[in-house]
């Protein structure tokens, strides 16, 4: 058994380009579970539902859910309690590691912690697992951290100063996007377009709709 972890963002751009199929056809080809948390489907299903500009691609990821194709970490054994006091933990440090102007940096979200703690969880209990997240910072955050000062000096326009130099609780994650799901599909034959601009324009959707790839990335995927 192994398991496919969700963060809000793989899930959002796959409904905003009509994608949401994909998770559907691809569900029935893996040897394992499509899991959520629950801060993840607050996020997707729970809090948009009631605002009516998101409400259309609510219902339809609530779709998933309710066949099953989404699932909650309850499939595995993991108590949500347990799940809850792991993400604030991951949530205190990460949020105290990057200073601007002497103020600590919230540079998370408690959705995206509530993945990386989920996948700690499961791996504890030997079943291997991947982290979709589309969302750069997460993941500089757990492969390369000490590319944060640049990335959010960048972003903020601001000096960006590292304090925390002990990072470890953040390594050992492994991660895909948007993009590889997109790239996988189309690989598997469940992309109803033909032609030879459709994985390029499937791979750049998912970059426009909030994917961090870069385009020499899509030039290397395109050419696997």
């Amino acid at each position: 058994m192994k398991a496919l972890i969700f963060d809000s963002g793989p899930i959002i751009n796959l409904a905003m380009n009509g994608l949401l199929s994909v998770l559907r056809d691809l569900k029935k080809s893996f040897d394992g579970k499509f899991i959520i948390t629950q801060a993840v489907k607050y996020e997707i299903i729970d809090r948009p539902v009631g605002v009516s500009r998101f409400e259309l691609e609510a219902l339809m990821v609530k779709s998933l859910f309710d066949s099953g194709v989404l699932e909650m970490p309850s499939e595995f054994g993991v108590d949500e309690e347990e799940l809850k006091k792991a993400t604030q933990k991951l949530m205190e440090s990460a949020n105290h590691y990057v200073q601007i102007k002497e103020k600590w940096i919230p540079i998370v979200s408690e959705a995206e912690m509530s993945c990386l703690a989920l996948s700690s969880a499961l791996t504890k209990k030997g079943i291997t697992n991947l982290i979709a997240i589309d969302e750069r910072t997460t993941r500089i955050l757990s492969e390369n951290p000490e590319n944060l000062e640049k990335l959010l000096s960048d972003r903020m326009h601001e000096r960006a100063t590292i304090i925390r130099k002990d990072i470890s609780l953040f390594s050992g994650y492994r991660f895909i996007r948007s993009s590889e799901i997109v790239y996988v599909a189309y690989k598997k034959g469940l992309i109803p377009l033909q032609g030879k601009k459709v994985l390029e324009a499937l791979l750049y959707a998912t970059k426009f709709k909030g994917a961090a790839i870069s385009f020499e990335e899509i030039d290397q995927l395109k050419k696997l």
